[in-house]
């Protein structure tokens, strides 16, 4: 991984996942109506704070909300950065 950046604090880099292409049923949705995704791959994390440190590791695939972090664009691929209290759980792979 050669992403040059590193957060600051409780703050936490995230690779969203693609959103969904297809319903259950095989209905495939069209690129305005997809939802924004809510699950993402945790690539930097800054160092914590002094009396919080970080929950989260690289690599966990986590949840946040809907309009949580703010949008990066690096070396061509979309990020979101965010505090770690805007992730609202660790996904178990």
């Amino acid at each position: 991984m050669g992403l040059k950046i590193k957060p600051l604090a409780d703050r936490v880099l995230v690779e969203p996942m693609e959103a969904e292409t297809t319903t259950a049923s095989g209905i495939i949705i069209p690129d305005n109506a997809k939802e924004k995704p809510q699950k993402g791959k945790v690539i930097a994390i800054g160092t914590g704070k002094i009396d919080e440190p970080l929950t989260v590791k690289i690599g966990d695939s986590v949840l946040y909300g809907k309009y949580s972090g703010t949008e990066l664009k690096l070396e061509g691929k979309d990020y979101l950065m965010m505090r770690e209290s805007d992730i609202l759980a660790i996904i178990p792979s």
